[in-house]
């Protein structure tokens, strides 16, 4: 085993005289045997765990699949071969191997290295991902451009696991791929898990592929007897193809799903053999046209905790390698709740309730804590993998049977299902309930899974309701005010990634009229308006500088979607300084819509909104990118201090 130091440079370092040590891009890589790839491979799982127990990011994905990026880099060109990574979660060793082996130990934090694949970190990152089941697509358009240009030895490598290829895109993608005959090798990485485990009916479908003896058996000799037939002028490649595929028709009706769409397909291999990966890729590049190769993995491979407990260990946070003991701070108070958790155990109140509540979620049971409902009410809630659009729709029908459906999604994942909010929900004035967890910036991951957009695009959206909870009672009664039956509307409540506020937050639930804020304070000069969970920075500007004599007025307005109307006409008829205050972009969200009110109402006030700057914003810690855009409790105490300044320098001038 490996041994590691903590390095001044980069925090780590890799024992002197290993192969890794010596691997700086995949030119190196390919100067070493092939007897020598095992112990390659050995070392970069250990490198694995060591930096990620010390430093954290994404983890049992990666291991799983050490052994095919080693052999991908080992057998194709890259990058002049294209190689894209589905999710990116499992790229780790992809990004070692291709120079960024000793700047590792700053994967996901501020002006570190990205988590997931992307195009400006290095050109061996071929498609920034983070999404699922965008590979194929990707990789086939990829191959699509190099037919187009004459480039035939280029090979495209599209590696998508068994979750990601539940969702419709791919299934878009392959039925595409099949009639195109370019030079694509999708790679199905099958390990029956993506965070939580796999779901459907593509499970079962590929259970039977890998448990089928008597195919694989026979498969092994079909490809033996087909290497020993003649190929002549009785007997063509073709008709060699066409006696493989019969015969596997005979035995196994399953084995025709990818060869329906005229996919070459390949395996189940076990995608731990290094070699029998190395000797496979090598053949499969040498046939033109699009394949399928089926590999079977296990998550969190070489860390026997990991492996036992994969969705415990997707992305464990800090750990000790040693005890597997997972890392956690340790504080002499109670602490709140994550937002995640009190909307699981608040569904669970309401549906003992109310007998018309179920749950729905795409593949984040645990990650949305609707897992506490799944458990206890099975019947009443349910997983239905990598397929937002589909929970969506899945979930406007059953609002037209009376039932009121909480469809929980991440922000940034709900933009895949966009045409189906608008289409079957919101044109048909379905009360589903959209409860859009990881709404603001959420942090390590990034731009691809920041929530900055729901606010714009869901208040443009004709009869929805857009709300935001300053803390976890808010949510509860939101949540509460939702299902109600005077609510025939749909209803968003979205709310951020990790802890609230409130320590003792199971409140009694109560009903908040629509389109209702609430006065928090009375203030001189200037009145805040926030929107949501940074209401709490708003309130800690307001008490820094109170000492200074700034007195600022604080309304939670709660609602994007309708205005409280009533309450802004209160606002603008006393203040003519204003601040509003959201973790959403600023082009469209809330204070665009108090802008637009202003207008409207022929109002004047001098306004600053606050919020997502109109540009991509990286990874990092939540604090270190609020600071950076400048509205944590620092940042709008500032814009206070600037406005208030302004404020007494025109009273001055007046006088």
């Amino acid at each position: 085993m490996l041994t590691f130091m903590y390095s001044k440079r980069n925090g780590m370092e890799i024992k002197p005289g290993s192969l890794l040590q010596k691997i700086n891009s995949p030119a190196d890589l390919k100067k070493l045997k092939k007897s020598q790839m095992q112990q390659v491979s050995n070392e970069l799982r250990q490198y694995i765990i060591d930096v990620v127990s010390v430093h954290g990011g994404h983890f049992g994905a990666s291991l799983g699949v050490v052994e095919l990026s080693v052999a991908l880099h080992y057998v194709f060109n890259t990058p002049y071969d294209q190689l894209v990574w589905d999710v990116g979660h499992q790229a780790y060793g992809h990004k070692i191997l291709t120079g960024r082996r000793d700047n590792f130990p700053t994967n996901r934090k501020y002006d570190g290295l990205s988590g997931f694949p992307k195009r400006s970190e290095s050109v061996y990152d071929t498609f920034g991902v983070g999404h699922s089941s965008t590979s194929i697509s990707a990789a086939l358009g990829m191959a699509m451009a190099s037919h187009y240009k004459g480039e035939k030895d280029k090979q495209h490598i599209a590696v998508i696991g068994d979750g990601a290829m539940t969702a419709g895109l791919a299934f878009e993608a392959m039925n595409h791929a099949g009639i195109e005959k370019s030079n694509v090798i999708i790679i199905l990485n099958d390990n029956c898990m993506s965070i939580d485990p796999n779901v459907g009916a593509l499970k079962e479908y590929l259970t039977d592929i890998t448990t089928s003896h008597t195919y694989n058996d026979l498969r092994e000799n079909v490809w033996k007897l087909l290497g020993k037939l003649p190929v002549g002028k009785n007997f063509s490649r073709d008709m060699a193809s066409k006696l493989e595929a019969s015969l596997k028709g005979i035995v196994s009706k399953s084995s025709n799903l990818f060869e329906a769409l005229q996919l070459r397909y390949f395996g189940p291999i076990d995608g731990h053999n290094v070699n029998k990966l190395i000797e496979t890729l090598s053949d499969l590049k040498d046939l033109p046209g699009p394949k399928l190769l089926h590999i079977k993995t296990v998550k969190g491979k070489g860390y026997e905790l990991a492996e036992k407990d994969q969705t415990k260990w997707h992305a464990p946070g800090l750990f000790d390698k040693v005890t597997g003991e997972i890392l956690k701070k340790k504080f002499d108070i109670p602490q709140p709740p994550k937002y995640q958790d009190v909307f699981g155990h608040t569904i669970i109140e309401l549906a003992e309730q109310n007998p018309k509540i179920m749950g729905i979620t795409p593949a984040m049971p645990s990650g949305s804590s609707l897992k506490f409902m799944m458990d206890k009410m099975p019947d009443r809630a349910f997983d239905v993998g990598i397929c937002e659009q589909h929970a969506v729709t899945l979930s406007a029908g059953m609002a037209t049977q009376g039932l009121k459906v909480f469809c929980n999604i991440y922000s940034s994942f709900m933009q895949r299902a966009y045409d189906m909010v608008i289409h079957d929900v919101a044109i048909q004035k379905l009360p589903v309930i959209f409860c859009l967890d990881r709404a603001g910036l959420v942090g390590d991951d990034g731009p691809t899974h920041h929530g900055c957009y729901d606010i714009a695009y869901m208040r443009c959206i004709p009869h929805m309701v857009v709300s935001a909870p300053m803390n976890e009672s808010e949510l509860r009664d939101l949540m509460y005010t939702a299902q109600l039956e005077s609510n025939q509307n749909p209803f968003v409540i979205r709310y951020p990634r990790g802890e609230g506020v409130m320590v003792d937050w199971r409140t009694k639930m109560k009903e908040i009229k629509i389109g209702t804020g609430r006065k928090l304070k009375s203030g001189t000069d200037i009145a805040i308006l926030s929107f949501g969970h940074p209401g709490n920075f708003a309130a800690a500007a307001i008490r820094d500088v109170k000492s200074e004599g700034i007195d600022p007025a604080h309304y939670d307005m709660r609602f994007a979607k309708p205005l409280d109307e009533e309450m802004l006409h209160e606002v603008f008829a006393e203040y003519d300084k204003i601040i509003t205050i959201e973790d959403g972009t600023i082009v469209g969200g809330f204070g665009s819509a108090v802008l637009e009110f202003m207008n409207e109402h022929g109002y004047k006030a001098d306004i600053k909104i606050m919020g997502i700057p109109d540009r991509l914003v990286e990874h990092g810690t939540p604090k270190q990118l609020y600071d950076e855009i400048g509205i944590d409790a620092n940042g709008i105490a500032t814009a206070l201090r600037q406005m208030t300044r302004v404020s007494k320098v025109e009273a001055a001038l007046k006088l």
